[in-house]
């Protein structure tokens, strides 16, 4: 079936649908990423997004379920240029069609996934409808008004705390869309995680009595996770406190900083950051829309993206806080450089 990408702006790209058809509204994004897109459907940052891949051939290494970051499905839908509907992988139990399908996720393919990338590069990210059929003016912009992000952190939230226990530093995970290979890169160092709902007061946090506090990745609008920010000022200078992506940005907030809006956004797995006290550079992996603007009073910046000199990491120069915009790579527990390591050393 044919099916349209109508664009805020009123560009409109015609592609063949896959996956679910259903007619849906979102906020389109891009992804530069190789591989992945299990790991990218899967991730919770992409809550409310149509997740453009820039690489042209997408699901030839088909789906693979012990390579997802979650227990759901989170984008709302996939655009690519070429779908693979003949996989070939000895670890591919179905193909990418079938699994959005059961999923429920809203695929387009054929479209010219390059243009549309510049377009959104240069017009920063916008909203868009995916359509089935003709839509005049007033449906259109009934749908864009349609749509809200606000809540997408409690949405993607765990509904209880639950516990892994380990012999290791004790962990609280302020969960606000964390992925599965974070915790699993907690569990490495044999901590013993506790992991609470985004919306848990600090006072409960604090009464396991961790060691480290983390606030996860997680998606949408930092100023949106108020109550994230509310339970980061209790407990910085309580307790020891880190960050990852949303987390971090939470954490500038609850210290005084300013988050602003990107364009549009850093989101692939090959983003150069570089350390600022050892001068090394990491290939770092990226899903976040806004950054830290203006940094917190006492705190200082431990790392930088050198695609555009944004802040990709703070520490407090007093009190034991650290956290990084990007998503930690996690090789193992002697490597100096894997910033898990020195956040379960503060």
């Amino acid at each position: 079936m044919k099916c349209k990408l109508i664009l805020e702006n009123g560009t409109v790209f015609e592609g063949k649908a896959f996956g679910y058809e259903k007619e849906t509204v979102g906020e389109v994004v891009f992804n530069t990423s190789m591989a992945g897109y299990e790991e990218l459907l899967t991730d919770p940052t992409y809550r409310g997004q149509f997740v453009v891949m820039t690489y042209p051939l997408v699901g030839n290494y088909g789906i693979n379920l012990e390579d997802v970051e979650s227990n759901g499905v989170h984008a709302k839908a996939l655009i690519v240029r070429n779908k693979c509907d003949s996989p070939n992988n000895f670890r591919c139990e179905m193909d990418l069609d079938m699994y959005m399908k059961q999923n429920k996720i809203v695929g387009i393919e054929g479209i010219d996934t390059r243009a549309l990338t510049k377009m959104i590069t240069a017009n920063g990210t916008m909203k868009a409808v995916i359509a089935y059929e003709d839509k005049d003016e007033a449906e259109l912009k009934e749908k864009f008004a349609s749509y809200c992000n606000k809540d997408a952190v409690k949405e993607v939230t765990c509904k209880d705390v639950k516990k892994i226990d380990g012999t290791g530093r004790r962990v609280a995970i302020l969960d606000l869309g964390v992925k599965n290979s974070v915790v699993e890169a907690l569990k490495a160092y044999g901590c013993d995680i506790t992991i609470f709902p985004a919306t848990t007061p600090a006072e409960k946090i604090l009464s396991v009595n961790p060691d480290v506090v983390l606030l996860s990745n997680g998606p949408g609008n930092p100023e949106d996770a108020d109550f994230a920010v509310e339970a980061a000022k209790k407990i910085a200078g309580v307790k020891p406190l880190v960050g990852i992506g949303l987390g971090h940005q939470v954490i500038a907030l609850a210290l005084g900083g300013k988050i602003d809006k990107l364009p549009f956004g850093h989101r692939g797995a090959s983003v150069p950051v570089k350390n600022m006290e050892t001068g090394r550079v990491l290939i770092t992996t990226q899903h976040h829309g806004f950054n830290v603007a203006e940094m917190p009073e006492n705190t200082e910046v431990t790392y930088t993206s050198l695609n555009d000199g944004s802040i990709e990491g703070l520490k407090h120069k007093e009190l034991p806080i650290m956290s990084v915009q990007f998503i930690p790579a996690f090789t193992s527990t002697d490597d100096k450089e894997c910033v898990y390591g020195k956040f379960l050393a503060l």
